[in-house]
């Protein structure tokens, strides 16, 4: 008798719960529209953030809520942009695309070391060590850190060791601009074209001891530059592309070719008094 008595408490204390949880369910279970798997499943899956959500389901809930427009989504193609807008019967929505782009041209053709680094080949572990060995404190140490950490082979080394961005794989995730020890990378809108590809804060005629392609503040871009569009700050110029920066003719007098012009077929456009390097070997270094 005992042991039915326990078997009927047993089993009434397992519906009891079960129902408690059936209620509960109900009661605290929260909607989620299921267009957001399916919009899921036309992004790309890349997860690199370029649209400014943490990932690509956020960006689905964004998208599904009418928070965004498939835009904003410059890793996809137009096609699969198009796909979601047609699926959300929204517009598509314009959004530029943005990439990396390195603040250094410095490479061993045309910078040298003051030390010999033989520490790990990694531009941060170098970084520790009296900023990496290079002579230009704030150059690129040229070990591929940013090669490593890029998830969609955006980044490759070239032959002097300086990092080149392929425009049409880089995502604008940012991971390139997180793991550089000298903080080089930047995101840019791509139609920024007009660029400077130095960041030494030194001036003169000595910089060139330590990088022949280097700014020496000379400020010859600033003065052929129109309305202010460059000033010169701590010997550099900074460009302001709040206004328009269509123009080529601030980097034709440069004499190091340090501001330059990225074209999009013809790539890195130095000016005609700029220096043609033609070293294909590495500078020689100067141990100190």
């Amino acid at each position: 008798m005992t042991i039915l008595i326990s078997i009927a408490a047993l089993g009434s204390l397992t519906i009891i719960l079960a129902l408690m949880l059936v209620i509960a369910n109900k009661k605290l279970s929260v909607y989620e529209d299921p267009r957001i798997d399916q919009v899921e499943e036309l992004l790309p899956h890349a997860n690199c953030g370029a649209c400014g959500y943490p990932g690509c389901r956020p960006f689905a809930e964004a998208l599904v809520s009418g928070n965004a427009l498939p835009g904003k989504c410059t890793v996809s193609t137009d096609l699969g942009r198009n796909k979601i807008a047609t699926f959300l019967g929204v517009s598509v929505g314009n959004e530029e695309k943005r990439v990396a782009r390195l603040a250094c041209a410095g490479g061993i053709n045309v910078a040298r070391n003051k030390a010999n680094y033989t520490g790990v080949k990694t531009c941060q572990g170098a970084a520790l060590i009296s900023g990496g060995g290079k002579a230009c404190f704030w150059g690129c140490l040229g070990h591929g850190d940013c090669e490593v950490v890029c998830d969609f082979n955006a980044i490759e080394m070239d032959a002097f060791s300086i990092p080149i961005v392929n425009v049409d794989k880089c995502t604008a995730c940012g991971d390139c601009v997180e793991v550089c020890p000298k903080d080089l990378f930047s995101i840019q809108p791509i139609s920024n074209r007009l660029w400077v590809a130095c960041k030494n804060l030194e001036s003169g005629e000595a910089v060139l001891e330590d990088c022949e392609v280097g700014c020496t503040a000379c400020g010859k871009c600033a003065k052929d530059a129109p309305d202010n569009l460059i000033t010169m700050q701590f010997n550099l110029p900074v460009i302001n592309y709040n206004q328009n920066h269509n123009f080529q003719n601030p980097i034709q007098r440069c004499p190091t070719g340090a501001i330059v012009w990225l074209d999009e077929k013809l790539g890195v456009v130095k000016g005609r008094e700029s220096q043609t390097i033609i070293r294909k070997s590495k500078k020689e270094t100067g141990f100190s």
